[in-house]
């Protein structure tokens, strides 16, 4: 049985702070103590605003910092982002101002470590994937505490916990993993819990204060008020508990689903109030391609290219930045000066031109034939 922990909380940061510390006097076991080296890993999409809740929010980091501090650790406050440089995300996401004064190391993951895949199922064009390469501060730290926004994901559904994790495959290593496996949910859900399973983190708190519904995890969701943190020693039960909370099948997330069937996943109970939010906005992408599952697959093609969503364009908020065209793995978009195209052979509707996109100008538009059906 797994335990999650479910607080109401607020930004206030006296009241934050005391809920931030008593979720981690309850999932400590010992393991953050004096000179530990302590990896925090927030999620830092893209330079952001708190408003605008794409980002962990720089108070509740600030917390972690100082609990570790008191523990004698030594705390290291990393993430690598594709959507712009670091030095700008941290700025503008208050993260530099609430570390102030403290002593931490805030920086971005350069250097990665090739490891063995610990995981059957990912194949990469039939064959099996042996290996990856992670952050090395990830790999080398003595313990990591998790810390993602409670988010929706264009592609994967949901950013909890265990997606959280990505953020430690070095920058560009990210869309190539996209352009690889990125097609097939379960397959990047069974990497994904790779590595989970490789990390380990000690400690999982998830910022649901602010939230984030609708077409995340950039610019092309919307902020939602739910006032909560939800924390758990494991990465998989913190998102069933967020699952169970939103009123979803814990399956509906394709991590959940490929945890489930590769007997990683165990029932989970709440310590706290769990209120239900009945009328959380999903991605308007999610609980269809499964959906999809049992047709041939000499009809995929067929059904890919007229009955899923697809990137498109909002021409009345793009400002042809290029943001998407660069991000794209498949090279599927290209701007003609007047207004981007989008090659839906190509496409593997991974989304990141959503998440990379600083206007909300991408959205998720069925194609003809299914806004006929």
């Amino acid at each position: 049985m797994y335990k999650a922990i479910v607080r109401e909380s607020s930004y206030e940061y006296e009241r934050l702070r005391k809920d931030v510390f008593d979720i981690l006097v309850a999932l400590d076991t010992g393991v953050i103590t004096a000179n530990k080296v302590v990896l925090i890993k927030p999620n830092l999409l893209r330079a952001a605003t708190v408003e605008q809740a794409i980002t962990t929010h720089p108070l509740i980091v600030r917390a972690v910092v100082e609990y570790v501090l008191q523990m004698g650790a030594r705390p290291l406050v990393m993430d690598s982002s594709c959507f712009g440089k670091f030095s700008r995300i941290v700025r503008e996401t208050g993260l530099v101002d609430a570390l102030s004064g403290l002593d931490v190391t805030l920086a971005k993951f350069t250097d990665s470590v090739k490891i063995n895949s610990i995981l059957p199922g990912i194949a990469v064009d039939g064959l099996q994937v042996k290996e990856t390469e992670l952050a090395r501060e990830a790999i080398e730290a003595d313990c990591i505490i998790n810390l993602p926004k409670l988010k929706t994901h264009i592609q994967m559904g949901m950013t909890l916990a265990v997606k959280n994790l990505f953020g430690c495959v070095v920058g560009w290593r990210k869309p190539q993993w996209h352009i690889k496996i990125g097609q097939d949910r379960d397959q990047f859900a069974a990497l994904l819990l790779s590595i989970y399973r490789t990390l380990r983190p000690s400690i999982n708190i998830i910022d649901g204060i602010l939230a984030m519904e609708g077409d995340g995890p950039g610019t092309g969701g919307r902020p939602r008020q739910l006032g909560v943190l939800v924390g758990a020693n494991d990465a998989l039960a913190i998102d069933v508990a967020v699952c169970q909370m939103l009123d979803l099948q814990p399956d509906e997330l394709p991590t959940n689903k490929v945890a489930r069937k590769l007997g990683m996943i165990g029932e989970v109970s709440v310590d706290g109030k769990l209120t239900k939010v009945k009328d959380f906005a999903m991605p308007s992408t999610i609980r269809k391609i499964s959906d999809l599952a049992f047709i041939p697959s000499s009809t995929m093609n067929f059904v890919r290219q007229n009955l899923t969503s697809r990137p498109a364009s909002k021409k009345k908020l793009c400002k042809l930045c290029n943001e998407c065209v660069n991000i794209c793995p498949a090279k599927a978009i290209t701007n003609d000066g007047k207004s981007l195209h989008f090659d839906y052979e190509k496409c593997i509707r991974c989304y990141c031109c959503s998440e990379a996109c600083p206007h909300g100008a991408i959205e998720a538009q069925k194609p003809l034939l299914r806004r006929f059906f």
